[in-house]
């Protein structure tokens, strides 16, 4: 079992590029308590080293989706900044949600095209109205249609109208890839500030010992 989260400082300053990472370093410990592997798939690194503006992590092990949920919302890491000396505020806030699942690829199959044989109008002379030689390709898993009639020969519109359903696929995937992206970076401005569903804080250090 597994589950995707995806980490995000939303538009906050260079402080919640720097709690996102000791969230994460929190989140990584508590998943290691429970008996979960948790695996770093895609970071946006902060301006400074050791920090993140974004991070989507694979939680995987038993209760994945449970251990997933209990860190999903705004998160707060409270703690002064380690920038700025002279700022007063202390929280600093995270959101962690499940992301929009990569859109999957369409496997391209002639297979999958039903091709039939048509007549179409306008120019061309008799011989277009007299013998079928355009084609009409339906590729059934997408439902996608097209009709060639641009050349006299049944076999070379065939190959073209196979070209052209090809190319409208990997446009429709690619399209597709854009809106995940898009929805997946959308996060950045859904960052909610103020009442957390976690509020994690550096731990205590022990009597005698020095930072």
């Amino acid at each position: 079992m597994s589950a995707l989260l995806l980490l995000s400082a939303g538009r906050g300053p260079r402080e919640c590029a720097w709690a996102l990472a000791q969230l994460l370093h929190r989140l990584n410990a508590d998943g290691s308590r429970r008996g979960l592997t948790i695996r770093q798939v895609q970071a946006v690194p902060g301006d400074r080293a050791g920090t993140y503006r974004s991070v989507l992590i694979e939680i995987s092990g038993a209760d994945a989706d449970a251990f997933a949920r209990s860190w999903t919302g705004t998160l707060c890491w409270q703690a002064p900044s380690p920038y700025r000396t002279s700022v007063g505020r202390k929280n600093w806030y995270v959101t962690a949600q499940p992301p929009h699942l990569d859109a999957v690829p369409t496997t391209f199959s002639e297979a999958d095209v039903d091709i039939v044989a048509c007549r179409t109008g306008g120019p061309g002379g008799q011989h277009r109205n007299k013998a079928s030689t355009a084609v009409r390709a339906t590729h059934r898993p997408s439902g996608i249609v097209v009709v060639v009639d641009e050349e006299r020969q049944f076999s070379l519109n065939r190959r073209i109208a196979l070209q052209l359903l090809r190319q409208r696929i990997e446009h429709g995937d690619e399209t597709a890839r854009r809106a995940v992206t898009t929805a997946r970076w959308r996060i950045h401005d859904d960052l909610v500030r103020g009442d957390p569903v976690r509020v994690e804080r550096p731990e205590p250090q022990r009597p005698g010992r020095r930072g």
